[in-house]
Formats: C-alpha cells, structure tokens, sequence
C-alpha cells in the first residue's frame, strides 16, 4: 500500500517551515549601519591607494602638499542637507573644497565621480555623483563625528601623502614650506563615528600606517 502524506501533516510541515523562516531571516538581513561602515572603509582604503600611486611632489610649487588625495565628509548636500562625503584631490588654488574635475572617478564605473554630492550647487542632483556615498539617503546615518587624533577644529576630513601616512584637517589655508603640514600628521588612533539617531559604528584610522578598519559597533 502507497503511502503519502496527509493534508494535516502537510500544513504542520509547512507551520514549521514558516517559525524556521521567521527566526532565521531576520539574522540574515543586512544592518544598514554595518553596510555603510563597510563601505566607508574600502573607500578609505582607495583614497590611501590614489595618494600612494599618485605622488604629488612638486618642486615648482611650494603649496604642492596642499593638493593630497583627500577624503571629506559633509552634512550639508541639497537638498536635505544629506551626510555624504568624497574623494578628490585639491588644485590649482587650493581651495580646499572639490570641483568635479578634483573628484576622483568611480573605478566601478568610470562615468561616476567618487561623491556622494558636495554642498548646495556641486554634484547635489548630478547623475554623475555615486548615489551610495550619500549616507542618508543610502543607510540613514544622520551624523559624522571625528575623534580622538583626527578631530582638527571640526574639520571631517583625511589626506594621505605617498607613503601613504594620514593628515587631519584642511591644509588649503596654511602657508609656509610643506615642514608645517607635517603638524597635521595624525599620531594616535582617529576614530570616525557614524549615527542614524540610535545606533552607532566606529571606524579608526591608525597612525603612520593609516589602516582603516571597523572597530566598534
């Protein structure tokens, strides 16, 4: 005689099935918090890599220091006044804020610039800009905060130089031979912290070496 199951047995099957989804699923989903950290991360990690390949030694140019790859954050992208940051690399006057020919390009698609969009005019609604480096709208975060060795006079920003060492803070208003920017080496732990409101992810940056990494979360 074939057996087979009944409809009873069937439906406690499928019940268990279900509780088995529902406990697992939600494990499984990513944390926006964690996504973006991860994110931010690589793209610290590239910013040191322009600057090590790229090396911007100029003995014509006494202001040559000031034009670093850098990678900045920013809380005021129209037209929300998003968190979003960008990778570029100051010229010409050294200004100290990107122009899109300063913005690095998107090495996964050379049509994209490395920004989430830059203040109220620059990259805000541009097609070119990398959608995912604006932080709120992409993973919610609602705060940058720099800490520790990196906190430079609420400058939220970090330069690498060709060996690939970090600096805080702008060095587009400083004058004097590249001896003063060396001021502005970090010498200690620089923590960049990231909030949506109630949870928070903690990334470091470490001295002389600037290996960026997650460190609480």
């Amino acid at each position: 005689m074939k057996k087979a199951f009944t409809m009873i047995e069937m439906i406690f099957v499928l019940v268990i099935i279900g509780i088995i989804a529902a406990v697992i699923i939600p494990r499984t989903r990513t944390n926006p918090l964690q996504e973006a950290a991860i994110q931010i991360v690589s793209h610290i990690r590239y910013t040191q890599h322009l600057a090590l390949v790229d090396d911007k030694y100029n003995s014509g140019d006494a202001n040559w220091y000031k034009g670093r790859w850098q990678i900045v954050f920013h809380n005021n992208v129209a037209p929300n006044g998003d968190v979003a940051y960008t990778i570029f690399s100051d010229a010409g006057v050294y200004g100290g804020d990107a122009t899109v020919g300063e913005i690095a390009k998107n090495p996964e698609n050379s049509t994209k610039l490395l920004s989430g969009g830059y203040g109220a005019t620059i990259l805000s609604t541009d097609a070119r800009m990398t959608r995912k480096m604006n932080l709120t709208a992409s993973y919610g975060i609602t705060s940058v905060t720099f800490g520790n060795n990196c906190n430079a006079n609420g400058s939220t920003r970090i330069a690498f130089d060709n060996l690939g060492r970090p600096f805080h803070g702008s060095v587009s208003s400083m004058t004097g031979p590249y001896s003063a920017a060396t001021q502005r080496l970090i010498t200690g732990d620089c923590t960049l912290t990231f909030s949506d409101g109630s949870s928070n992810v903690v990334i470091t940056v470490r001295p002389e070496t600037g290996y960026a990494s997650i460190t609480q979360y």
